[in-house]
């Protein structure tokens, strides 16, 4: 082989090689932003969940960076909705839980049948019970905690993404050493069908994606979608650019917390920049609409009402 040879074919190696490694690298980076699955093109993804959600809690746009904006907030309140963004979030001791620190986003003060709140759980915290007939539904955003019920072993460590369905009347508890953020959403049971709810938990990402007809967005019910339950709690997904299809106008109400990603939300005649950690309240019948923007995916999770007459139970 000549002299000339030999260098063109080091020359198509190097070439080979800086291709490949680009390829990885551009996969490794579309990885790190994946986490619907276990693989990426052929490249193991990160399993870690743990900050999945931390945006919840340590927003982009946060308090600390409104200091030299004195009076200013993106918080709205109106009669049929409300944005609550990090800024405004005002925590307090929670009645009844331990070492915990609570704020209320959503109550029957605003014409909510419902409530939801963040939590904040300290080191060796615990909960309490809520009053008779109350359902409970919880989720975890950061940290874990424990959950001592009435389950088959007795106790379930919940992770980020993972959730819990108390039903009224149901001895429980959540603990843990650590610390842990939940959002919490409860409301007075009523009844419907036959039988009761059971307690159960669960995580996002073993629930069914389920098909949604004209739309775009990815769906997981948290909830089994049966007469015995009063509401369910929605995970949805968009990618940058998606959006909802229908302008929807309807009965049920909605709480909805924003897990990942940022867009732009139409509320009555009115459109709010969103980002995660902003909460939002929807009144029976507000127009909404919802687009994602940036270049991460978009997920919130969100409280309605279901498998209920409305002309029997009004409220």
């Amino acid at each position: 082989m000549s002299v000339a040879m030999a260098m063109a074919t080091r020359k198509h190696l190097l070439l080979l090689l800086l291709t490949f490694s680009a390829v990885v690298a551009s996969a490794s980076s579309i990885c790190e932003d994946v986490l619907a699955s276990s693989t990426c093109g052929g490249f193991a993804a990160a399993t870690d969940t743990s900050d999945m959600y931390s945006k919840v809690t340590d927003p982009t746009l946060s308090a600390s960076h409104l200091q030299d904006l004195p009076g200013f907030t993106r918080s709205v309140y109106e009669r049929d909705h409300a944005l609550i963004t990090p800024e405004s979030q005002v925590f307090s001791p929670l009645p009844g839980w331990l070492n915990t620190l609570a704020a209320y986003m959503i109550t029957p003060a605003m014409g909510a049948h419902f409530t939801m709140y963040l939590a904040t759980m300290a080191g060796n915290s615990s909960s309490a019970e809520p009053p008779s007939g109350i359902e409970r539904f919880v989720f975890i955003v950061k940290g874990e905690t424990t959950l001592t019920a009435d389950l088959p072993q007795g106790t379930a460590t919940l992770k980020v993404d993972e959730f819990a369905y108390i039903p009224p009347g149901s001895k429980h508890t959540f603990s843990t050493s650590h610390s842990a953020t939940l959002v919490v959403f409860e409301r007075r049971y009523s009844k419907g069908g036959d039988g009761a709810p059971k307690l159960f938990t669960g995580r996002t990402n073993q629930q069914p994606n389920l098909e949604t007809p004209g739309e775009v967005f990815d769906l997981r019910k948290l909830l089994p979608a049966t007469p015995t339950y009063d509401f369910n709690i929605h995970v949805m997904d968009f990618q940058p650019g998606e959006y909802l299809n229908v302008k929807e106008v309807h009965y049920n109400q909605h709480g909805l917390l924003l897990l990942e990603g940022r867009g732009i939300y139409r509320l009555a005649d009115k459109w709010y920049p969103v980002q995660a950690g902003d909460v939002i309240w929807m009144a029976p019948f507000v127009p909404q609409w919802y687009a994602a923007l940036g270049k991460t995916r978009s997920r919130y999770i969100l409280y309605k009402d279901t498998a209920r007459d409305p002309l029997l139970h009004p409220y």
